[in-house]
């Protein structure tokens, strides 16, 4: 888990994809941190990524690494309401305070992905499974 969120950290945006309808719609997202043993995000309810994740929780993300390799990270979103998730996300990113003011916003959503699964990508070698 580590090791992703450190490439994850090290690539700064990552793009995060959702499914609409029949559509794919990708976003940047820049926050993941590890808590309790598992990776977790954030997002507002009121963001169509939310209700996105709600209705087909599937999800992948994808970054480009400094060396022209990139990781890709997939699993099942799971959203998780408890104020110990919600108050480390804060402590990891105190900027949140600017946006939701406290972990006690009813509009800020923290989740986790269950059964993730990451790969190191490039062009000259085969994907290598680090997760």
């Amino acid at each position: 888990m580590k090791q992703v969120v450190d490439l994850f950290h090290q690539a700064g945006v990552f793009f995060f994809a959702t499914v609409d309808g029949d559509h794919a719609r990708v976003r940047p997202f820049g926050f993941i941190m590890e808590f309790e043993g598992r990776l977790y995000f954030t997002t507002g309810n009121k963001k169509p990524v939310y209700s996105q994740l709600k209705k087909y929780p599937h999800t992948e993300m994808s970054a480009m690494l400094p060396d022209n390799k990139w990781i890709r990270l997939e699993g099942k979103a799971v959203f998780d309401g408890s104020m110990p998730a919600k108050r480390k996300a804060f402590e990891v990113l105190p900027d949140f305070k600017h946006i939701y003011q406290s972990p006690e916003n009813p509009d800020f959503e923290v989740f986790y992905l269950e059964a993730p699964s990451a790969s190191i990508c490039s062009m000259t070698e085969p994907p290598r499974k680090i997760l």
